[in-house]
């Protein structure tokens, strides 16, 4: 954990003096701040929110507008704290203008440090762009959510020889393009290692093994947060859902019992100022009904 507010150099930096860069994915003002003061050294505004938030099934449908919004609760939340905000589906895909005009809402409007954007070398345009207009870049390789229709769902990537060779050529890419870190999503351990190895930027890991320069979680699943599927990569440190399921049944059971709000939870006033209060009513009552 770092002692100052991270920044694309002492990103760097952590990888050179082998020090652990720890992400975690929020999309709100409580979760941010409790990130902040957890002492994470950054967190990523996830175009994840889609499904995690939102209610969507993939991320495809998350906006702008979305991602904006979110990143400015995140902002307001973590104001020491480096903020990577994703780049949503369509943002940055139609010609480098338009991506480095979304990249820049993301700082301008939402407040982030930096952007994040998926692909390779299909990318390497869209980056360079990005780059030059001072925008920091964090890659994101292997299993990338926005192409889960043309990847066929959301698989591990990279274990065969020709799919594990074009992720480590676009890693190098990547970083030649000037991306200051890297997502490494759904890979085999022994990929990411390989992949951290070769490169002279952070590595930062989600399902991809030790061997990485950090990791990255989605609060929601470290939390317990939800209820349902938990990927094989998440380690769960709490089971907040069912904290939740049990505050609220209980809540509802005094509520229909007639037990809440006791006496502690009302406000009230002193016995003679309410029968002034009540006597003055019913006298107005009284003359508006004559």
């Amino acid at each position: 954990m770092t002692k100052q507010k991270l920044t694309t150099a002492l990103v760097r930096r952590m990888k050179r003096d082998g020090q652990r860069i720890v992400m975690v994915t929020a999309y709100d003002y409580p979760g941010a701040a409790a990130a902040e003061a957890a002492g994470v050294d950054c967190i990523l505004v996830g175009d994840s929110l889609g499904m995690v938030v939102l209610g969507y099934e993939t991320t495809l449908p998350v906006t702008m507008d979305d991602m904006v919004h979110h990143t400015k609760a995140v902002r307001r939340g973590a104001r020491n704290t480096m903020v990577v905000a994703d780049m949503p589906f369509l943002s940055y895909h139609i010609s480098p203008e338009e991506a480095v005009r979304n990249a820049g809402r993301l700082l301008q409007e939402g407040g982030a440090d930096a952007v994040k954007l998926e692909g390779g070398r299909e990318r390497i345009n869209e980056i360079r762009r990005i780059v030059e207009a001072q925008i920091p870049v964090m890659g994101h390789l292997g299993l990338t959510p926005q192409s889960v229709n043309q990847l066929g769902g959301f698989k591990v990537q990279g274990k065969d020889v020709e799919s594990a060779r074009r992720i480590v050529e676009d890693a190098l890419l990547l970083e030649e393009a000037g991306c200051f870190a890297l997502v490494l999503e759904a890979v085999p351990a022994e990929l990411a290692a390989y992949i951290t190895q070769r490169l002279s930027i952070p590595t930062i890991g989600i399902g991809a093994g030790a061997g990485c320069d950090g990791q990255v979680l989605v609060m929601h699943d470290l939390l317990g947060l939800q209820n349902g599927h938990v990927p094989k990569f998440v380690k769960q440190y709490a089971n907040l859902y069912g904290q939740m399921v049990e505050g609220i049944r209980q809540y509802a059971e005094e509520v229909r019992a007639g037990v809440f709000p006791a006496v502690e939870h009302t406000y009230g006033m002193k016995a003679e100022n309410w029968e002034r209060i009540k006597q003055e009513m019913e006298q107005h009552e009284s003359r508006f009904h004559d």
